[in-house]
């Protein structure tokens, strides 16, 4: 799974963008409501709380999914470097057995 941090951020971004909207919605729908100050209060209370709830979990998403990506960012780059270690020590040996052969050749003349 690829994660893209462009769409991520655009994802996030238009996600903060309908809470703020909603946020702000709810606010204004409920202090011109004709209801009693202290109901108002409660209900708007209850409101932002439930939206500060969603707001975490969102944050939460993005931090997970950022860490995702580099748990597998760093797995991809460990195997690369596994990879050309190998190869690397497999360039050597044959270096070495080459320069073995070169040498053998040289006391035989």
């Amino acid at each position: 799974m690829i994660i893209n941090k462009e769409a991520m951020s655009n994802k996030s971004n238009s996600f903060m963008s309908f809470l703020v909207g909603a946020a702000t919605g709810v606010v204004l729908g409920v202090l011109f409501a004709p209801d009693k100050g202290s109901n108002t209060r409660d209900r708007l209370s209850y409101k932002l709380d439930k939206y500060k709830v969603m707001l975490e979990e969102l944050i939460e998403d993005i931090i997970s999914d950022e860490e995702s990506a580099v748990n597998m960012a760093k797995s991809k780059g460990d195997k690369v470097v596994n990879e050309a270690k190998e190869k690397a020590e497999q360039l050597l040996a044959d270096v070495d057995s080459l320069i073995g052969h070169i040498k053998k050749e040289e006391n035989e003349n």
